[in-house]
């Protein structure tokens, strides 16, 4: 897919479920209908544990604003990567995982050949234009044989996905509003990432992008 294709296409054209790769499904416009539901959960969550840009270890800001729900949440400063049961701002637990969103990753990752998901952490990520995610690996959680799932709402973005080494050429394809993808098994550890955002409006985020990440992180 190329970036020109990404320009023209639009939500009713974009159904099905694409495979990737061995253990990685792309499900066009699988959370569509639930967006609201989603998004207001998203407000919720955020009202408790404010959308934040991170430091990495080496010092950097992040262009992602985040925050968590669950159990655990995904943070980074000065000290490292990891997962942590409190909110390192507040001091106060997580919010809790509203139940459309546990509901929503149990069904994403079922439908890619993944039963028995149980996410206990949902790291929320929001992408203003210009923002990005380099290539990465999600390694920080102890049991890889879990999935990953990832719910793209709001303006679209080109998502990176890559092998199992850095300097593996990765797929470049368009993920609009209501996409998932869900990776596990032998593609649990490939890198991963989004290009800039570019400018935009979407009727329900307005000019950014909200990813929902679930992992097990337990």
């Amino acid at each position: 897919m190329t970036q020109d294709l990404f320009g023209d296409m639009t939500d009713d054209r974009r159904t099905g479920r694409e495979l990737l790769c061995a253990d990685a499904v792309l499900l066009r416009g699988f959370a569509t209908q639930d967006a609201p539901a989603i998004l207001e959960a998203v407000a919720q969550v955020a009202a408790q544990a404010p959308f934040r840009q991170m430091t990495t270890p080496g010092g950097f800001r992040m262009s992602v604003a985040m925050t968590n729900c669950g159990p655990l949440g995904w943070v980074t400063d000065r000290r490292g990567y990891r997962y942590a049961s409190r909110d390192p701002v507040s001091d106060l637990p997580w919010p809790a995982m509203p139940e459309v969103l546990q509901s929503l990753a149990q069904r994403a990752a079922a439908q890619a050949g993944f039963d028995y998901f149980m996410p206990d952490a949902c790291l929320i990520n929001r992408y203003e234009p210009g923002a990005r995610m380099s290539l990465h690996q999600d390694k920080d959680e102890p049991d890889f044989s879990q999935p990953i799932v990832s719910i793209s709402l709001g303006l679209p973005a080109i998502f990176l996905f890559g092998g199992l080494r850095r300097e593996d050429k990765p797929l470049r394809m368009p993920l609009l509003h209501g996409d998932a993808v869900v990776w596990g098994g032998s593609a649990r550890l490939r890198y991963h990432g989004i290009t800039p955002l570019k400018q935009g409006s979407h009727p329900l985020t307005g000019d950014c992008r909200v990813n929902l990440t679930f992992r097990k992180a337990s």
